[in-house]
């Protein structure tokens, strides 16, 4: 009989080990997951005031557009949540995009190399971004379903982890396709 409570109380705790093991796999997962978002936002974030100062040159009237992305560009370094990154990251997306809209206006600047490799490297980037918000929301949706999952939600309780953001548009606004108004005088 003895052996047998040995085997039992042997296997609870293999198992409660092996849940913890895998809801600690699965944080560090996501962790990883959004330092992959971080390193190429950053990686946006440098590229952008070439491709600004590219631009500036032939369409001195998007004063505006510069000026926003400047601010963006100083408010990534003091966020510090996910949703406030995510909320920089879709305005950013939003004043690129109005800044390739407004580049389709000017021939010579589309013709100039710059502004084509820029453009390029900023088109894979934001490729590299869009692929690593979906593997990091599968990283956020695999964990916050073992945190909910039985029995490993008794352990997660246990143990204090707790569920995290998805990467998310965070208004409608920021769903909506850019406008672009060429008549706007400066």
């Amino acid at each position: 009989m003895g052996w047998i409570i040995l085997a039992i109380v042997v296997i609870i705790v293999i198992a409660i080990i092996s849940m913890y093991n895998g809801l600690v796999s699965a944080r560090v997962k996501v962790d990883n997951a959004w330092s992959q978002i971080d390193v190429q936002l950053q990686r946006r974030f440098d590229l952008i005031p070439n491709f600004v100062e590219t631009v500036k040159g032939y369409t001195s009237h998007e004063s505006e557009t510069f000026e926003k992305i400047a601010q963006l560009r100083t408010s990534w370094a003091n966020a510090g949540t996910v949703a406030e990154k995510a909320d920089l990251d879709n305005q950013l997306s939003g004043a690129l995009k109005t800044i390739m809209a407004v580049s389709e206006s000017y021939p010579e600047l589309k013709a100039n190399q710059n502004f084509s490799e820029l453009s390029e490297e900023l088109r894979n980037t934001e490729n590299k971004i869009s692929f690593s918000r979906q593997f990091y929301n599968d990283s956020v949706t695999m964990y916050n379903q073992k945190l909910q999952l039985f029995p490993s939600n008794i352990i997660a309780g246990m143990f204090n982890f707790q569920p995290r953001e998805l990467f998310a548009a965070e208004s409608a606004e920021a769903r909506k396709n850019v406008k672009v108004d060429f008549g706007k005088n400066a």
